[in-house]
């Protein structure tokens, strides 16, 4: 556990020496805000149920960029080798990293803590859809996140690892979207491989341990198969 602690604690360190956490972070404020407040003041709801409608496709691109260097970049520097020959396992070395981009997409979340504030001032906010939007965000983050770190384990090249973290989680995002083009036998089976629906039940203040166990799955899953292909890369 010392050794999982110690990795995310450095990859953690190492985003914020990064301009690109910088940039990221920044374009991803910008881009809530803007979808935030222009919805706000065109609809005049007091909840937050536009904002949590954008995280899933926001997310499909901002995270695989969070994670896209984890395993690329070390591997392209050469710093990836001298990384294995230290006493831990491909599995610290994973759950490390994976931490350290849930925790920094976590702390990227916490300055749109300001919306709800913001809309408490002019309205009446309903706490549960907001906590339970934010507990859904950070279970679509940690599951996002492992994916962005399997595609970053699969090369050395940040852009194509980027770009496969993106159809990845692009895909679970508008697969639930998709249903209408689906045969109707298998409209139940997709609409629950989709990311999207289990996180609206969040956003709506629902909390179902299918969801949460979908969620973790999908972190199992990703995790898993990371450890594979450092094993198989090895």
């Amino acid at each position: 556990m010392s050794q999982i602690t110690t990795i995310a604690a450095k990859e953690f360190k190492d985003y914020f020496i990064s301009p690109i956490a910088y940039i990221v972070i920044s374009l991803f404020l910008i881009v809530t805000g803007w979808f935030f407040f222009s919805t706000f003041f065109i609809y005049g709801r007091a909840d937050l149920r536009d904002f949590f409608s954008l995280l899933p496709i926001a997310f499909s691109f901002f995270i695989p960029a969070i994670t896209m260097r984890l395993f690329a970049e070390e591997k392209n520097v050469g710093s990836y080798e001298t990384l294995l020959t230290m006493p831990v396992s491909f599995t610290d070395i994973a759950l490390g990293k994976f931490f350290a981009a849930t925790v920094f997409v976590g702390a990227m979340l916490v300055p749109t803590l300001a919306y709800p504030v913001f809309i408490s001032f002019i309205g009446e906010v309903d706490p549960g859809p907001v906590a339970g939007g934010y507990a859904g965000a950070l279970f679509l983050a940690a599951a996002y996140s492992a994916m962005g770190l399997f595609a970053s384990a699969l090369t050395r090249n940040q852009i194509i690892a980027f770009i496969i973290g993106c159809a990845l989680c692009f895909t679970l995002t508008i697969l639930d979207r998709m249903l209408f083009f689906m045969p109707p036998k298998i409209v139940a089976v997709i609409e629950y491989i989709g990311a999207g629906s289990h996180f609206t039940n969040f956003s709506k203040g629902i909390l179902d341990t299918r969801d949460i166990i979908y969620f973790i799955s999908l972190v199992c899953i990703f995790l898993f198969s990371t450890h594979i292909v450092m094993q198989e890369k090895n």
